[in-house]
This record gives C-alpha cells, structure tokens and sequence, in this order.
C-alpha cells in the first residue's frame, strides 16, 4: 500500500509493532528534521512504516533521504513504489542507507536499479553487548578502561541525569573549538532532548566533580537498542576522568530502559587490523575518538552501502559536484 500522506495514528499503530526499528525512522526523528530544512512524510512501503525525509531545493527541485529503513531493495514492487512517490515530487535523486551490518547476513547483490551512494551516516560502530551484568561489561572492557571508569569514582566524579542543555551546549561549544570540528545550533540539541524526552527515549548525562560539570553526552533508545550521538567535555578536571564513567552510566541507564546493545556511533571508516595498527599513531578525524571508545570492550562493525536512485541524471551528477568540492547537501 502507497499512501502519499499516511494518517498518522495508523503509522504509529504499525511502527510500534516493528521488532527492532531503527531511532533515525522514528516520527521524533521526523520532526526534529523537519524543523531544520527537512520534510518528513510517513509513508507505507510494501506494507512496513518508513519515514521518508524531503530537502527542497531551488526551482522545486527535492532530494529524498532514507535513513536505516529495513527493506528489501531489490524488490520490483518496492522500486515501482519509490518511483511512484519521488517522481510526483519532483526528486533529484532518492538515498536509501539500510539498517544492516556487513557480515549479518542480510547484506545481497543490489540491482543496476541502484547506483552506489555516498553514506551520509558513520559506515562504521561499535556495538556494546550490554544485555548481562555489569560485571561482565567491565570483564570484556580493556584493562585501561576498566582503571579509569573506577578513578573517576575514587577521585569524586558523579554523574547524573540533567535536562540543562545550556550547560550540555556550552560543554560542546567547547569540545568543538578544542577538536577543530563542527556542531549543530544550540536550537537544534534543544529540540532535540525535547521531542525524544516526552516518550522517555533520551537521556542528557553530565558527570560533575565537586558540582563544577565536566563532560555530557546525550543518549537515545528504542526497543533493545541505543546510540551514542553526541557528547562533550570542557578542559577542567580532565585527569579525573569524567568522560569514562559518563559512557558506564549511559551503559546503566540504556540497561535500565530494557537495551541490550550500547552503539558507541561513528569511529574510522576502516577496517579493524588497520585501526588496531594505527589507533596510537594517528589523532586525525575520528582516530581519537576511536582510541577513546575501542576501550569499552565492543565488536566493530560496518553498515551496509548507502545507494541512490536517480531520477535527474544531469542534475544528480551536479550535486556530487557539489559535495566533492563544497560538503554535502544532505
């Protein structure tokens, strides 16, 4: 069934029913882009819930976004059905990123139907087993982890959930000038926290010492999964190590809320010989960040090809132009 516009309490209806849905395909999701230049439609395709986002472009031109939907891409009916959707709207090009891993099994040749896009979200994870005790949490982390999850407990760090997001923003404001990368507004974390709070799927955590705060980091959940997203640390009190213990209590509340796997989200696009190989010599782009969250006793993983269907060819060629030499639209 293809409905243009879904009535939303049936889309509710079904997507609450979906074994194991991705955050990004939530109607929270929707709304949170939609108020930074999106749209998002609710739609049904072949039978299943998917949210569909849509960036205007000039002259009425659009570009659609697929993120993490579970769908069987080389179905006829489900391409005859996008098609359907993307060519009343004028759409670009339609990008799809599967919610699959590499090696788990679901991964299949993709027909010529699809061209092979550029990934928007992180290739690569970690994925944290957080389904048995603590114990064996702490067990399977590396043995550095382990000691400084511990310090920051002795030397007086606490953590505890907060919903100050100027604090969390001035945290990242920070991170980002230290790092040399960017972040989203202020705006855009505010609503953030607010749409995913109302149905208690986020958390916002700042370890503290001595009530001065030191780092933050913001987790959301649905089902049995949770991500990592964003996190942030100031220059104070770093040998106290406030960000290790802050990771351990997102583990704790994500455990609490029924989550079996913590996804640190986003370390180097590479493959985990070279990351092991290289982790201490390089600090460029994510290597830091990977030599942080490698710590905590996860498996690495690759997510599937991002791929895109093409209904301007001239105009889509442009815009991978545009994003080699200027960033990406999306």
């Amino acid at each position: 069934m293809i409905m243009s516009s879904a009535d939303l309490n049936t889309w509710r209806e079904k997507f609450s029913q979906l074994a194991d849905p991705h955050i990004l395909q939530t109607e929270e999701w929707g709304y949170l882009k939609s108020a930074f230049g999106w749209k998002a439609d609710w739609i049904f395709i072949q039978n299943q819930p998917v949210q569909i986002l849509f960036r205007l472009l000039p002259l009425g031109f659009k570009i659609a976004y697929l993120p993490k939907p579970r769908l069987n891409l080389n179905d006829p009916g489900l391409i005859k059905e996008f098609d359907k959707i993307c060519r009343g709207q004028k759409v670009i090009f339609l990008k799809i990123e599967p919610d699959h891993f590499e090696d788990d099994g679901s991964e299949t040749a993709i027909s010529d139907k699809w061209k092979v896009g550029r990934a928007i979200q992180p290739r690569r994870t970690i994925l944290v087993d957080i389904s048995g005790s603590e114990d064996q949490w702490l067990e399977r982390m590396k043995q550095k982890t382990r000691y400084n999850i511990k310090l920051a407990v002795k030397k007086g760090v606490s953590v505890v959930e907060s919903d100050d997001l100027d604090q969390f923003y001035a945290m990242i404001e920070e991170t980002a000038e230290r790092e040399k990368f960017g972040v989203h507004t202020k705006a855009y974390y505010q609503k953030a926290y607010q749409l995913f709070a109302k149905k208690d799927q986020v958390a916002l955590l700042i370890a503290s010492y001595e009530g001065i705060p030191l780092a933050g980091l913001m987790i959301f959940r649905i089902g049995k999964r949770a991500w990592y997203f964003y996190g942030a640390s100031n220059n104070l009190e770093r040998n106290r190590m406030p960000t290790y213990l802050l990771q351990f209590e997102a583990m704790r509340w994500a455990k609490s809320k029924g989550c079996e796997i913590y996804d640190l989200w986003g370390i180097p696009d590479e493959d985990e010989s070279t990351l092991e190989r290289d982790f201490e010599s390089r600090s460029d782009g994510l290597w830091g960040v990977y030599r942080f969250k490698r710590g905590f006793g996860g498996m690495v993983q690759r997510s599937s090809q991002a791929y895109d269907r093409v209904y301007n060819p001239i105009l889509y060629e442009l815009i991978r132009f545009i994003q080699k030499t200027r960033g990406d639209l999306l």
